[in-house]
């Protein structure tokens, strides 16, 4: 369909959202509903945790039907994941001429109606969205982040909306504080989907290779970025990490054509304000300190995510520049915010604790990571901030094309933990099974080589058996913090420490 546009004003204003309990979905549903509009929407049976976000605003997930769709909604949203012409409402939508936008060109519609900017790159998007929302709630700015994830300091929610913001109301009010609008949001490079998005201000974490399904080579991906960055309007900022190598290549492409962009530089390997010099990981806190911040803390795990720290307040700081005031005010607040931000969803999650029945303390973890790099950091992360912990992490490849590309990447990411669980592959729709050869056992047999424990349990109930029984065991002298079991990948393999949690640990397994 061609683009859309959307009020400015979206009181009773319709929105029904096909595939409403999608991440994204439910993130813009929280967007739309605040300022106003009037939401249905429907999806499967399956209970997700968007469920809770949905039923917090009062909304229902209906099931599939034509009879959800009538010709007083303003607009539908869908899902990538459902076809104009195969599902039910998206059938009725078509048969009454109603306009259709899939999620990403309505979040893209709805970026041109502010000073929007756009977090991307291959790793680290959504907890450097969520660091951004977060110090952002410390500051006097009206803003919305919408982050890919539920963020907890956003109430456990995937959306941060400021007390300032201006929402659509029945006496339309407006304030001064509301004047300009702020919006951040997470931006997706799959199937260049970011290109529907309206930045004055882009953040680029990393630019590597991933998703070889739509993008079989290196160069196919930059390009997509570059061409991202090449939408930012004249003088335009760009925020980019100087410790990515693809991203500092992809800001140089993108700079030979538009050198009227601005460029902030952050990151270890950065020159000036936003120069990182990390600091010691002290009672669970990551020290790190900037020229403009000084001396500054993160209670999440990993240098990775002080380097999205650091990222996200130089974001901030273009924000404040650009509502005109004076950073400098702010620093203080900006530390707040980042002292305040603890991690989200399937983002250096601790979803338990237990006891063995030697007394060894275990700490669950479950992490979204899915790509050599992340697994590598994120791991990495894990040994420094919960030293004196035996590591074991059960980890399942996500697509057969990725898995392919990269298995040596993969093999040599795990070098952190102290044994690695591998499953079988979590398959994506867009490819068939049937095409590959590699398996997750081709996987555990190519770690094997360069790590000295690593087993393969194909199946969750397999897993959490091997987990369950290793974590049963006394932890070895060297560990005397007991053990961190953490689940990885972008599938549902957090059921295997739910299993294992479930199981609990005997008096009888000495």
């Amino acid at each position: 369909m061609g683009k859309i546009s959307l009020p400015e004003d979206f009181h009773n204003y319709r929105v029904h959202f096909v595939g409403i309990k999608g991440t994204g979905m439910a993130a813009l549903v929280e967007v739309f509903h605040r300022n106003g509009a009037v939401i249905t929407g429907s999806d499967v049976a399956e209970r997700f945790y968007t469920d809770d976000i949905l039923e917090a605003l009062k909304i229902k997930a209906l099931p599939f039907s034509e009879s959800n769709v009538s010709k007083d909604i303003n607009l539908v949203v869908y899902s990538s994941a459902y076809k104009l012409d195969q599902n039910p409402d998206l059938i009725a939508a078509q048969r009454l001429g109603l306009p259709c936008a899939l999620y990403t060109e309505a979040l893209g519609a709805y970026s041109e109606r502010s000073f929007s900017a756009g977090v991307c790159g291959v790793h680290g998007k959504t907890s450097t969205t969520g660091i951004a929302g977060t110090i952002l709630s410390e500051l006097d700015l009206n803003a919305q982040v919408l982050a890919g994830s539920v963020i907890n300091s956003f109430g456990k929610k995937c959306v941060y909306t400021s007390p300032y913001f201006e929402a659509a109301t029945e006496s339309g009010c407006k304030t001064e504080k509301a004047a300009q609008k702020f919006f951040v949001a997470e931006t997706c490079e799959y199937q260049r989907h970011f290109m529907s998005f309206c930045p004055k201000i882009i953040l680029l974490t990393s630019v590597e290779s991933d998703h070889q399904d739509f993008y079989p080579t290196f160069a196919d991906i930059q390009a997509a970025f570059v061409d991202y960055i090449l939408k930012l309007p004249q003088g335009g900022s760009l925020v980019c990490c100087a410790d990515d190598e693809g991203a500092v290549q992809t800001a140089g492409i993108a700079l030979k054509k538009r050198p009227d962009i601005k460029v902030v530089w952050y990151g270890t390997k950065a020159a000036g304000d936003w120069r990182l010099e990390y600091g010691s990981v002290q009672e669970q806190r990551n020290n790190f300190t900037t020229a403009l911040l000084g001396e500054a803390f993160l209670r999440v795990p990993g240098k990775h995510e002080v380097l999205d720290a650091v990222g996200a307040s130089a974001l901030c700081w273009e924000l404040l520049l650009a509502a005109g005031k004076n950073p400098l005010d702010y620093v203080e607040k900006i530390k707040a915010g980042l002292e305040k931000f603890s991690g989200g969803k399937r983002r250096s999650e601790v979803t338990g604790q237990a006891k063995n029945s030697f007394g060894d303390d275990i700490v669950f973890v479950d992490d979204y990571g899915h790509h050599p790099t992340a697994v590598k950091t994120t791991l990495e992360g894990f040994r420094n901030f919960y030293s004196g912990k035996k590591i074991v992490v059960d980890f399942m490849s996500h697509t057969y094309s990725r898995t392919q590309a990269l298995l040596k990447e993969f093999a040599q990411s795990f070098g952190a933990a102290d044994t690695v669980i591998l499953n079988k592959i979590y398959s994506s729709a867009r490819e068939n099974p049937a095409d590959f050869s590699i398996t997750g056992k081709s996987l555990a047999d190519e770690a094997a080589k360069v790590h000295g424990d690593v087993r393969y349990a194909a199946e969750f109930d397999e897993a959490a058996l091997l987990g369950r029984e290793i974590l049963s065991k006394k932890a070895e002298k060297e560990f005397p913090g007991g053990y961190l079991f953490v689940t990885m990948g972008a599938g549902d393999n957090w059921k295997v420490a739910k299993k294992i949690m479930d199981a609990g640990f005997l008096g009888d397994e000495k």
